[in-house]
């Protein structure tokens, strides 16, 4: 692939080269396509990075580099004494976008945050199936179950009533699916029966407003200059969409790019040394693994599961897939987070051992799947490599493994199906700083048809995890997320192999660009010098 190619694919329409030539213009080489602009909808960083982050708001949002929690669409908010009832103070004055099909009548209000929820959370409302997807991390978060009703006091207050109390509910706010859009858009797409428009045409109140998008090639952003907080400080936004690391480092070099997302582990040094390139690095607060189906025979069987983890050289992954940013993984949330279990131990690299497992519990000639993503992912640089070294692995206890893969739309979409064949590589990046974020969402009986790829529903794990929300302090949480995770390695639902270091490559020009742990790109406060 030649540097310049997307340039004269049809890219030019959206004058990116003319982009480049304005200080006024920011290019951040992006490593995939996003599946839409609806987040509420998804649960990639992919489509977060280019959605969520530039186009919307939420009502409570996490400080740039950190995790902590601070206003946003919501003032301030209060929580009744029995955690079940908790009320936003909305900021007033906050303007939605408009594009060539619709025009705001009126500024952002309780009617936007109702309308946000219930159509993720009521099946009856008109909106609910008009989107044509599935609201994958509402349900994955056993939201339908917690909240009982969403009210609006007046104008400027929300209230939700919630059937119990729960610990990061204020977090959970802060997070991609719960960003706010247009009730008044909404229905008026409907009445013109054309729902999908708030995903593919999306307005928000975010810092950037959406202007145009080429599949698999560019997404165009402005400034919105009505914005309710600090604007941003570039008037352009470009995403240039280079899935090829190599081709993105190149870019960056070629000042093409400003700012590129994870580079090959491999290249790492030389973009060191390198002094026409700025490297941030920071340890990821995520995990990578290979899910099993545990609907399906014999990965059913925890022992099986078990076996075949055994027949994994994690060592040889990190050496070669992450060489040398990325730390081998035995829990299922990162050792940065608290109540991460230390006392747990991974399981051994000893193929004899998991071949003689597999014949005691009857496998024999076992054949199945590996799914390899076709993107790079902080907690997974090189997804194909990762799948043909395990493929190497199994063969030595006899398993033969196919190696698949899809678009990654495609393969986020296929992965939840019950009836996947195999196992497939998937990783989190945390979304809240909360080991509920991991463990509920990735693990729990409410995800399995959505993000929990490993269709596991185990009881002792699920009542530890829920009983853990509820309680209002993380001294008396840790343990109880300590036993799950001591659970999680005896049933062995995946194969834990990597924590990594996320890196950022930047040119020297950008200024104030923020690595922020919970794994989003977010620009509205980077200049160039």
């Amino acid at each position: 692939m030649k540097i310049r190619s997307f340039l004269t694919a049809g890219a030019t329409a959206l004058a990116l080269s003319a982009g480049m030539a304005s200080a006024q213009a920011l290019v951040y080489c992006s490593e995939g396509s996003p599946e839409g602009f609806d987040p509420a909808l998804y649960t990639a960083g992919t489509t977060f990075d280019a959605s969520s982050h530039p186009i919307y708001n939420r009502l409570t949002e996490f400080k740039v580099g950190t995790t902590e929690v601070i206003p946003a669409l919501a003032e301030s908010w209060e929580v009744s004494d029995d955690g079940k009832t908790v009320t936003f103070k909305l900021r007033a004055g906050v303007k939605f976008h408009a594009n060539d099909i619709f025009t705001p009548s009126r500024d952002f209000n309780a009617d936007d945050v109702i309308f946000s929820f219930m159509r993720q959370h009521d099946p009856e409302h008109p909106f609910h199936k008009a989107s044509g997807g599935t609201w994958e991390y509402y349900g994955g978060m056993s939201m339908p179950d917690l909240v009982e009703s969403i009210e609006k006091i007046d104008d400027l207050t929300v209230q939700f009533n919630l059937t119990r109390p729960e610990a990061p509910f204020i977090a959970n706010m802060a997070m991609d699916f719960a960003s706010i859009v247009s009730a008044e858009y909404g229905q008026a797409m409907l009445d013109a029966g054309t729902p999908e428009m708030l995903n593919q045409n999306p307005i928000g109140t975010g810092p950037f407003k959406y202007q145009a998008y080429q599949k698999d090639a560019v997404i165009r952003y402005v400034r919105n200059d009505d914005y309710w907080g600090d604007p941003a400080r570039v008037e352009t936004l470009i995403f240039a969409i280079t899935p090829d690391a190599s081709v993105r480092y190149q870019k960056v070099q070629a000042g093409e790019c400003h700012v590129m997302a994870y580079p090959n582990p491999a290249d790492i040094q030389a973009m060191k040394d390198d002094e026409n390139v700025v490297v941030m690095e920071q340890e990821g607060l995520n995990v990578g693994y290979l899910a099993y189906n545990t609907t399906q025979a014999p990965f059913d069987n925890a022992n099986v599961r078990k076996a075949l983890n055994m027949a994994i050289d994690k060592q040889a992954i990190i050496d070669v897939v992450f060489q040398g940013s990325g730390q081998i993984a035995k829990n299922p949330i990162p050792p940065t987070m608290w109540s991460y279990n230390n006392a747990i131990e991974d399981d051994p690299y000893d193929p004899e051992a998991a071949k003689a497992a597999l014949e005691a519990e009857g496998v024999t000639d076992l054949s199945m799947k590996i799914w390899a993503m076709p993107v790079q992912r902080p907690y997974n640089p090189n997804a194909r490599r990762m799948a043909e070294l395990i493929q190497a692995d199994f063969d030595k206890i006899g398993v033969t493994v196919e190696i698949v893969s899809y678009e990654w739309g495609e393969y986020l979409s296929r992965s939840r199906e019950l009836d996947r064949d195999g196992a497939v590589l998937l990783g989190w990046t945390g979304d809240n700083g909360d080991p509920d974020n991991f463990l509920a969402v990735l693990l729990g009986c409410d995800g399995r048809e959505n993000s929990n790829r490993a269709q596991w529903c185990h009881e002792p794990f699920e009542e530890l995890i829920q009983k853990a929300k509820i309680l209002p302090t993380q001294a008396e949480r840790q343990p109880l997320y300590e036993q799950a995770q001591v659970i999680f390695k005896e049933q062995a639902p995946w194969a834990t192999i990597a924590h990594s270091v996320v890196y950022m490559t930047m040119r020297p020009e950008v200024d104030n660009y923020v690595v922020h742990p919970l794994g989003g790109h977010i620009f509205n406060a980077v200049g160039l010098k």
